[in-house]
């Protein structure tokens, strides 16, 4: 029997890279060869137990992954616009297209939905089989084999910029520069708006976002960030606030920094809940909140963004593993590596 290396999830804290099975592909089936497997919040609030899902063990994690194409079965070629050697990647989300959600085109928010890296296996593997119904992409060469892990947290920021529906005259606020933060803040550039802000706790990410072009950056523990913001916006407040920190406390700070009819975008998984007087949305700003989930028509434009150089995807792809080091890739978040910033850490099967 075919085998190969994967990082097989047991349990909290119980992650291990064994021999598994290799997958072969069947009729529309695509199998690639993993060329990097991110590690997103998800994956780390599954290893701590922190999440609010309960999976079902044992599971191969990664929803973030790129490939090259190692086999197609009948009519996957046809079906997708693939060729053996091509660059690969898939929407983790498997959809039934039957469901209400479904047939309104809601597919991201599918009631009967697979997803790859929880009930499928995903990309934390040497080789990765992309179902027959699977939303399939090819990545042009142009797209870094490894930095092209980032199309999946960049379709997810696209999406949630596109929710926030930015005009050229605001002022934006991104708050929490983790992979998704940072996507988003350089997606929301491209919109060209007035002003952009960013806020984190984490230095090393306040100065990434300054070299990328932030108007300001402001660190929420050190510095006043509403009198700041209301100093800079003649004491309106800004028009769009999103929130990618997956912090509580943030969305009360998005609260205090909107002007009347701001709006705040909210994208992340919350362990706490957040505290103010919901009279400040109704009675007093009329404010619109607006939720986003996944990453639905977005793929296209990310991959576009990486392969044009829009985004600029190598100074988020800051730490690299082989799979074997499965536990000291989950712990970089907790113990930064001196003097460099841990933005996105993927784990990559050649390193092996």
């Amino acid at each position: 029997m075919d085998t190969m290396k994967a990082i097989v999830a047991h349990g909290v804290g119980d992650f291990r890279c064994e021999d598994v099975p290799r997958p072969h592909a069947g009729p529309g089936e695509v199998v690639i060869k993993v060329t990097a497997g991110g590690i997103c919040a998800a994956e780390r609030k599954i290893y701590h137990g922190s999440g609010p899902w309960k999976p079902k063990f044992p599971l191969i994690p990664g929803h973030e992954f790129i490939g090259v194409v190692e086999e197609l079965g009948d009519g996957a070629a046809e079906k997708h616009g693939l060729q053996v050697g091509d660059k690969a990647v898939a929407e983790m989300i498997i959809p039934c297209w039957q469901c209400a959600y479904c047939r309104r085109g809601w597919y991201h928010l599918c009631t009967n939905s697979k997803t790859l890296g929880g009930s499928l296996p995903g990309g934390w593997a040497q080789y990765m089989r992309f179902p027959a119904n699977a939303t399939v992409f090819k990545v042009p060469d142009a797209v870094d084999e490894v930095e092209g892990v980032m199309i999946e947290p960049l379709a997810c920021a696209t999406y949630a910029v596109e929710r926030a529906a930015i005009s050229l005259g605001d002022t934006v606020v991104v708050s929490g520069l983790g992979p998704i933060g940072m996507s988003m803040f350089q997606v929301a550039k491209l919109k060209t708006p007035r002003r952009l802000i960013a806020l984190d706790v984490n230095e090393s990410m306040l100065r990434i976002a300054r070299e990328l072009g932030a108007d300001y950056v402001f660190n929420p523990g050190r510095d006043d960030v509403e009198a700041a913001v209301k100093d800079i916006t003649a004491g309106l407040g800004c028009d769009v606030y999103l929130e990618a920190s997956g912090y509580s406390g943030s969305v009360e700070t998005g609260v205090r920094l909107l002007r009347k009819r701001g709006k705040l975008l909210l994208y992340g998984v919350y362990a706490g809940r957040p505290d103010f007087d919901f009279s400040i949305i109704s009675e007093f700003k009329e404010l619109e909140i607006v939720g986003g989930h996944l990453s639905p028509n977005s793929y296209p434009l990310a991959i576009r963004y990486l392969a044009e150089g829009l985004v600029n995807a190598r100074v988020m792809v800051t730490h690299r593993f082989p799979l074997r080091e499965v536990r000291e890739a989950m712990e970089v978040k907790a113990d930064p590596l001196a003097g460099k910033p841990a933005v996105k850490v993927s784990f990559v099967p050649t390193l092996d």
